[in-house]
Order: C-alpha cells, then structure tokens, then sequence
C-alpha cells in the first residue's frame, strides 16, 4: 500500500479492520477447537459405557469388508480404545466405502445418545457426527452398517494451461432472443459440472427433509411443512455468484450420486432432447423426491431469462405429499457490469393433508436496499395463516409459528442456514459440495455406466484445465448429438424413466442399483464414444 502512494490514515483503517475481522475468526476457531477437544476427551469414558453395557462383543466386531477397500479385521476380545481409534485412522484413508456384515448389530449400541457429539447452532456447516460414525444403509438389513464416511475431495484439479479470455458479447451478439440450448458456445463459459449435477445440488440440505420426516413422525405437521419450505429455498443458495453455465447433457446421459453419509441415494437421466428435459429421482431416511426439469432460456441483450418447466414431488414413508414447481431466473449484466442473478416469482408448495404454503421471492430492483428477500406464509386447508417464513435464498431462512393469528414466540426460530464457502476457492465459485459432485476415484470408475457425466471427456478436460483438449471433445460430442433428434423421433425412449400416460411427467422405473451391483449396463449406450467422420452441423452439448 506504500508502494501505491496511499496515505497513512488509509493504511491504518485498512489494519484496524483486518484485526478486527481477525479477531472475531480467532474467537469462533478457538471455540469450536474447545469443543472438538472436549469431546474427544469424553470419548474413551463413552466407549466404557458401551463396553459394560455388553461385556461379551467388543466394540469393534469381526468383519470382512466388502469393495475394492482394505479388509479390516478385530479380535472379539480386543477392547483397546487406542486401538480402535487408530484402525478408524487407517480406515479413513480409502477412496471408496466400507460396509461389513456384523453377527450382531452394531448400530444399536453405536446409537447410544452418550456417544453423540454435541452440535451448536453454529456447526450447521458439518454432517452431524453420530450420522457419519455408523449408521444402516437404507434399503439394507440391519446388520449390514457403514462405518466410515467417504473421504470427498476438497478442491479442483490445478489447471494445466492457461485461460484464455473469450469476448461474451461477440458470441451472443448475433443470437438475441433465440434459445440459450440451442447457443453454441466454447467452453469457456462452462463449469465442469452437467445440467444433470446440477439437480443433485438441490439436495445439499436433505437434512432439512430428514427433519421435516421425524416432525410428521411425532405429529407436528406444521414444522413439517417449514421444513419442506426451507428445503425448497435452499436450493437456490449455490447459484449465488456462479458465472458459468453447466454444460447440456447427451441425450441418454445419467448421473448417479450415491452419499450414505447423508443417507440419500441420486439418480438423474435426460430424457429427452428438444424440448431439453431431464428427470431425477432421489431416496432418503423416510421420504422419496423426484422431478423433472425443462429450463426454457433466451437471449434479451444485457440479460437471460430462465423459465423452469415442470414439477418437483415429494413423498414421505407415511403418505404425504407436496409438489412445487420452481420460480424465474433472470442473469443480469452479461455486457457490462459485474455478472449476477436472481430469482423471482411466486412458488406454491401443495400438500395432500393440513398443510400448504406459498413462497414470494421478490423482485430486484436498482432501489432495493435488501436484495435477494424470500416471504411465505403456511396456511391449513381451511386458508388460516399458522406460520410466516422470513429471510434471503443466500443466507438463510427463519420461521414464527402463530396461535389464532398471533406469533407465539418473539423470538424468531432458525430453519435453514447456507454453508460456509470452500477454503479452496475456485474460478466457477462452487460450492463445497459442489466440488465433490465430478469426482471421480479409480474404484468409482469400474461401478459406473458408460453414460454418467463423470465420464463425459470435454467436461473432464475442462476440470483439469485442459481447454483445447475441452473444445475439441465438445465440438466432437456436439456433432454426435445431431443424431439426437433423429434417434428421438424413431422412437428412442429412456433407459430409467417412463413417461406417466395420465400426468405426462416421467417417473423412475426402477432397476438401476440392481443393474450397478451386478455390474450389468444391457442398453446403456457408449454416448461419448467415437463415430465415423461425418459432415454434419454441430447440436450444441
């Protein structure tokens, strides 16, 4: 700052805040590192506890782990903590996940409410520890468990080369008011991420949909309802600052997000090519959601308007259900300005039993002094207002549960807070749980169909940074999906999904897990294969 020429009034402002920022950071690490040290203090005691409660199994029981990980073995009679924490150590080491058979079921006792770690409500930003340490896999018997969470990776790749900048406004000049899918663009303006990726980040906080689960269980139907609120908000938090586009999938493409930590299960297919419509299915603790997305997207100079098509459903274990449908995005400043987004537009989240509620995202204006608001109200079948939703689709969202129109509590209660960004930043601005959706480990690789975008090549380039080898592979898979529309028009159909006769919308058939655990693909297409040259018209990908 010397070196600039700035003053020395400046200078020491620039300091006392820099400190005062500091000091807050070192406040709130200081504390979570008390807590952390105080629970791995207590962990030996907690240990002892499970170990008197049954003297005859050890806490680590005899296993043969499944996969391509390490086989781990335990004496019955070891009961060394040290032990323990050190086979944990090593374990935590492998790519992919281990799951063994146990005589008796370990998650009994590993449930005990005396080994669970204490959250704050400023840990919201970690998996709960309890979940992670072991828990039955659904749709498994309940002497099968996991017992370690994945290891997921935290940054990107470094780039191989250098970027090379690209001028926006030369390549959309010429295409105002058309389609954005049907837009060539280079790769430049893309994130190393599918469309069909991109649905999985809507599920970031299935938590939420674990939540509002346990409040139906306990018959609380109105923070149900909050909870699915919250979970319909939330999905928009990762597009806060996201310059680039995902790229379009192949027709046939699919996805598959398998994250036992969070005891959900993802799968998504593009089912059709024009109109562009994928459809997704996803199992949880108690709930299924499934949906379709058709984005319909044009040009209008400085800005891109992007109107969602189609419903999302949610179905819970005991039969309730709400469908939404998503609000409008509008990209602002594509010519000059800092690039940015927001959403607008009213969503209606209908439910089958007392429960409904209906969303406001409002409008951004030059004026707006407190951008980016989101405003609900749930209300019973009889149309009374029981609760308010109040807070911003990039920050967080609260509630107020009202009795006969009155707030019952002064005090607003927290429903939903966004994560904290990646300590390893990239260009594209994902998320943490953004970062870890590509990645793909050599155990992964064998498991997976030819049709998944991990293995997409101009996509797995791009990550890598390698931008000529990206371009070349997109102009090439841009010429193989010509045959896209042609293939859909003799009758091409969906590997996994059906058409419903009665709604029109796509449901998962079913059939998918089964065909990856015997490693069977009949049907699945190489579609990122080479073809004979051909002079053909690059589709966009």
């Amino acid at each position: 700052m010397h070196a600039e020429g700035l003053g020395e009034e400046v200078i020491k402002d620039c300091e006392q805040i820099v400190h005062s920022e500091f000091s807050q950071y070192y406040t709130q690490m200081k504390q979570r590192c008390e807590e952390y040290l105080s629970f791995l203090g207590s962990l030996p005691q907690q240990l002892e506890v499970l170990n008197e409660q049954d003297t005859t199994h050890s806490i680590r029981p005899e296993c043969s782990c499944s996969g391509h990980g390490k086989c781990c073995e335990s004496s019955n009679t070891e009961s060394s903590d040290d032990a323990g924490i050190q086979e944990l150590d090593e374990s935590s080491d492998e790519d992919d996940y281990n799951f063994c058979d146990t005589r008796q079921s370990f998650s009994d006792s590993a449930a005990s409410p005396d080994l669970r770690m204490k959250h704050s409500n400023s840990s919201n930003d970690v998996q709960q520890y309890d979940h992670n340490f072991v828990e039955s896999r659904s749709g498994k018997g309940e002497n099968e468990c996991l017992l370690l969470p994945p290891k997921r990776r935290t940054k990107l790749p470094e780039p191989v080369e250098k970027e090379k900048g690209v001028s926006l406004w030369s390549m959309i000049k010429d295409n105002v008011g058309k389609d954005l899918t049907r837009v060539c663009l280079p790769v430049y303006f893309n994130e190393p991420i599918s469309s069909l990726q991109k649905c999985f980040e809507d599920l970031e906080y299935s938590h939420l949909l674990d939540r509002a689960y346990d409040y139906g269980l306990k018959g609380n139907s109105v923070m149900r309802t909050l909870c699915v609120a919250a979970f319909a908000v939330s999905g928009y938090a990762s597009s806060d600052g996201r310059p680039c586009k995902p790229f379009n999938p192949l027709l046939g493409e699919t996805y598959e997000a398998d994250f036992p930590e969070n005891g959900i299960r993802f799968f998504s297919e593009k089912v059709s090519h024009h109109p562009m419509v994928m459809a997704c299915h996803c199992e949880g603790r108690g709930w299924k959601f499934w949906g379709e997305s058709n984005v319909k997207s044009k040009f209008w100079g400085q800005t891109i308007q992007l109107d969602p098509v189609g419903v999302l459903t949610l179905e819970f274990d005991d039969g309730e259900i709400f469908k939404w449908s998503k609000v409008t995005t509008t990209i602002n400043n594509l010519i000059i300005g800092r690039l940015y987004c927001h959403h607008h537009g009213t969503m209606k989240i209908s439910g089958n039993r007392q429960h409904s509620c209906k969303l406001t995202f409002k409008q951004q204006s030059f004026l707006e002094r407190n951008p980016r608001q989101v405003q609900g109200v749930v209300e019973d079948i009889g149309g009374t207002k029981v609760a308010t939703l109040r807070g911003k689709w990039d920050e967080s969202l609260y509630c107020n549960v009202t009795n006969d129109g009155v707030n019952s509590s002064a005090e607003s209660t927290l429903l939903w807070e966004k994560h904290e960004p990646p300590t390893n930043p990239t260009r594209y601005n994902l998320s943490s749980f953004a970062i870890t959706l590509n990645e793909l480990t050599p155990n992964l690789k064998e498991k997976l169909p030819p049709t998944d975008s991990r293995l997409r090549p101009d996509q797995r380039h791009l990550e890598n940074g390698e931008y000529d080898k990206a371009n070349s592979e997109k102009l090439r898979l841009e010429t193989r999906q010509r045959m896209a529309r042609k293939m859909q028009d003799n009758g091409w159909k969906p590997r996994w999904f059906d058409r419903d006769t009665e709604d029109g919308a796509f449901h998962y058939t079913g059939g998918y897990w089964e065909a990856r655990e015997q490693r069977k693909w009949d049907g699945c297409r190489d579609i990122f294969g080479e073809l004979p040259d051909k002079k053909t018209s690059p589709v966009p990908a």
